[in-house]
């Protein structure tokens, strides 16, 4: 491995689509059901190669052409700080030239065990697709469906969007169609299944109250972004809970997260970490979730419209102790052959393959390079 070198790079963007179109959140009209990737392949003179999401300029991937793999990679195996814009294609890279899995790099375990690794997940895909319907009744029920059809395809925790008054529906009726969806979920999914809520900061600490008091009987794993960070607002959701015998673990960081949030769970008022797989980065959600988990803080990395973070994420579970969840955003990709991973009983089960266990379909990619992409080669 010293001495492979990379002969090629190739760069793509390819169009993946999820089985239903995801609607609203607190914030921003409908998502869709498409899915934008960028993709990025490396390859070595002797041609192993690998590959991952990655938004590097073509000026950028220029300078990494013809680049030693080692001088790219840390001692302890993580990618350099100065190669980090390559980092999810560099680490598919590293574990295929080492033939192993990335989890087995990354907490520096021993894979070919025969036990493949397992990982907890959760179903993200419950939006506000009922804001067209009149009734509470209905909208609850149509996004229950939503949710049963999540525990069909094996998932056992569901993250729901909330905040409906923040913007699509008048504040009161907003909000109580909010605790009419979580109670409707709760009753689909059953008692043991984990149910959180996400309401992208359309809450205000009295809203965030109300409901989490109105629910307390459904049990909710988490709240998400209830409101900007804001340390007084956050020490005082805590000392409300407390009060009142509620154990919802308040999580954030997915979005334009405040830089003294890492400082905020240090303090305790913040219990689960969520920066984004992508924009954070692989390795250094490493040096991260090795922080958090000396603070006893929980990891869960965020991961929406990329798909590729379906996979790449639990790879993180070997080295962050505190590793809770999986944010699954179910979609297929032409070109990407996932086939390796599945869901099952509301785990991630990840293949003892190299790399990340990935497969690309190299005539949809070099069709795809050629319409909209670029490449360099030696």
């Amino acid at each position: 491995m010293e001495s492979a070198r990379i002969a090629r790079i190739e760069s793509a963007p390819l169009l993946g689509r999820r089985p239903r179109e995801a609607g609203n959140n607190s914030r921003l009209n409908i998502h869709g059901i498409d899915v934008h990737l960028q993709v990025m392949r490396l390859t070595t003179a002797d041609g192993a190669s690998g590959f991952g999401l990655c938004f590097a300029s073509r000026e950028e991937a220029g300078q990494l052409l013809s680049r030693d793999i080692a001088s790219l990679l840390t001692d302890d195996g993580r990618v350099v700080k100065s190669a980090r814009a390559f980092d999810f294609p560099l680490w598919d890279l590293a574990g295929t030239l080492r033939g192993t899995p990335v989890y087995a790099l990354a907490g520096r375990t021993e894979a070919g065990s025969g036990a493949p690794l397992r990982v907890p997940c959760y179903d993200t895909s419950l939006y506000m697709n009922d804001l067209s319907l009149d009734s509470d009744e209905a909208g609850a029920a149509l996004i229950a469906e939503h949710a049963r059809q999540g525990y069909e395809k094996n998932h056992r925790s569901f993250k729901i969007k909330v905040g409906r008054g923040a913007r699509h529906m008048p504040l009161e009726a907003g909000t109580r169609r909010d605790i009419a969806v979580i109670k409707a979920v709760r009753e689909a999914v059953g008692p043991e299944a984990r149910i959180m809520i996400d309401a992208n900061n359309g809450y205000n600490l009295n809203i965030a109250k109300r409901v989490l008091a109105e629910t307390a009987d459904c049990k909710l794993f988490w709240l998400e972004e209830a409101f900007h960070e804001d340390p007084e607002l956050y020490e005082a959701l805590h000392d409300w809970m407390e009060a009142e015998g509620l154990s919802v673990l308040i999580a954030d960081g997915e979005g334009w997260a405040a830089t003294a949030l890492m400082d905020w769970a240090r303090e305790g008022f913040v219990d689960v970490m969520q920066y984004d797989i992508f924009s954070h980065g692989f390795s250094n959600w490493l040096d991260t979730g090795a922080q958090l988990d000396a603070w006893r803080v929980r990891s869960a990395p965020h991961h929406y419209g990329r798909h590729l973070g379906n996979y790449v994420s639990g790879h993180l579970a070997t080295a962050v102790a505190g590793f809770t969840f999986v944010e699954w955003d179910e979609t297929s990709t032409p070109g990407i052959d996932a086939s390796t991973y599945r869901v099952e009983d509301g785990h991630v089960v990840i293949p003892d393959a190299p790399g990340f266990g990935l497969a690309l379909d190299d005539a949809v990619f070099r069709a795809a390079v050629k319409d909209g992409g670029f490449e360099f080669s030696l």
